[in-house]
């Protein structure tokens, strides 16, 4: 498994060899610090607690500095991977080299938050007949079961909160890596507002 954290930038677009356009989304993946690794004899399995960004110092109480050597500043964002390849220790600094080899991603954020909305921009419902007179255009229509049993059944699509929910995008496919800039290019829909922080990680189905 490999995986860091970063940060989503924005869009742009670049060409091939042969003048190819593509549309690509920009994550800077900053240096991700070794904050502490778990052995199968101390936890059970083996793991490697990443941290990026430290925090300004008014911001750290001592319950969460306790959990960072001394050493290390403590980081604002913190991520436990499981099966990292490659031999890592505490301290170490890890960069977007770790996905020069890689083809495809799964990138994990909180998506876009939409607010309240119907059902057809929430569910992509049809809605009714647009002419004049139908006095049905964009409801849901009938949503129970008349006197039996009496009441709304369980999962029934309804207007509602859209969006704002932890979401997983699988096989993105790297454009490039440029680790001049600590830049990955991604071709794919990568969820999230810009400057969101992402969870970057090796495609597990490619």
């Amino acid at each position: 498994m490999k995986g860091l954290i970063a940060k989503k930038v924005g869009m742009t677009q670049v060409f091939d060899e042969n003048g190819n356009l593509t549309p690509v989304t920009v994550i800077r993946v900053e240096p991700n610090t070794v904050v502490a690794t778990k052995t199968q004899e101390k936890c059970g399995y083996e793991a490697v607690v990443l941290g990026l960004e430290d925090l300004k110092p008014h911001k750290i109480t001592k319950p969460y500095a306790k959990q960072f050597p001394e050493n290390i500043t403590p980081k604002r964002h913190l991520k436990e991977f499981r099966d990292f390849e490659g031999e890592v220790k505490v301290g170490d600094q890890i960069g977007v080299e770790l996905f020069e080899k890689v083809r495809f991603i799964d990138v994990t954020a909180t998506s876009k938050g939409k607010g309240f909305q119907g059902v057809m921009k929430r569910w992509g419902f049809h809605g009714g007949r647009a002419t004049h007179g139908s006095k049905f255009h964009r409801e849901a229509g009938g949503t129970g079961c008349c006197t039996t049993p009496g009441h709304c059944l369980k999962n029934v699509k309804m207007p509602g909160r859209m969006g704002f929910d932890r979401v997983t995008v699988q096989n993105l496919k790297v454009v490039k890596v440029d680790p001049e800039l600590n830049v990955l290019m991604v071709r794919g829909a990568v969820p999230g507002v810009r400057n969101c922080t992402l969870i970057v990680k090796a495609a597990v189905k490619k």
